[in-house]
């Protein structure tokens, strides 16, 4: 009977050059969400395109251009390609609630009248300039979908790639190209709106990108909430 040679050890420097299958098959496909730039590339083509239906369908408008931005954040969501919410503490979620209040106090105290005009344009009504939209759909708009969208596509997703004050600058791009459309006769007639404005929704974004770094995405999601309550809803409300 013929004795067979036991097998040779496997060496441990041939092992680590050795491909690790199991590693590839967990990060096999990650789908289209791997290059954001596409989604915000089509998020802005989305908000510019549909300029022309403006002033009379300025909701349609706000609803395709979030809802592109909500679809690739979500889809990327889904497919491992964004930041997730984990397991938040009530320090993160109320470092998000105070630094939300924080800064947006100040600018309602001493510039309340500027946001109050500046959310009556952004949110016209789509059949009479003079009127505005109702006051539930504008608290859905600022509470649950512009949020959930910039959230996911520019905190959860962007954030990943991207140093917190590119996002934040991205971010007020996007806010922008966004709203100024809708109230670019106004803002002609008065340039300087036009740059406090600018100013304003820049500092804004960072903020969110910022608490996104300090205390994760929840935090950011709940301080863009207040802030959209404080500095845009209620002046709307007066």
């Amino acid at each position: 009977m013929t004795d067979y040679p036991d097998e040779t050890p496997i060496d441990d420097d041939f092992r680590e050059k050795m491909p690790e299958t199991e590693s590839h098959s967990e990060n096999g496909y990650r789908g289209g969400g791997r290059d954001p730039a596409f989604g915000f590339l089509l998020a802005i083509a989305v908000s510019i395109g549909l300029t022309p239906i403006l002033p009379s369908q300025v909701d349609l408008r706000y609803t395709l251009a979030w809802g592109a931005l909500a679809g690739v954040g979500v889809l990327s969501w889904l497919l491992g390609n964004a930041d997730r919410i984990g397991q938040e503490t009530p320090e993160n979620i109320m470092w998000g609630v105070g630094l939300g209040v924080i800064v947006s106090i100040p600018f309602a105290i001493f510039f309340s009248d500027i946001f109050g005009a500046a959310a009556r344009l952004m949110f016209p009504s789509p059949l009479e300039n003079i009127n505005t939209l109702g006051v539930g759909t504008v608290l859905a708009y600022l509470v649950f979908v512009m949020p959930l969208a910039e959230t996911l596509f520019f905190r959860g997703l962007l954030q990943r790639r991207l140093e917190f004050y590119v996002v934040g600058i991205l971010g007020g791009l996007w806010s922008v190209v966004l709203f100024f459309p809708v109230m670019w006769g106004e803002l002609l007639a008065k340039p300087a709106v036009a740059v406090f404005l600018s100013i304003a929704l820049f500092a804004l974004n960072l903020m969110y990108s910022y608490v996104r770094e300090r205390n994760g995405l929840a935090a950011a999601w709940v301080t863009q909430i207040i802030a959209n309550l404080i500095l845009f809803f209620i002046p709307f409300l007066g």
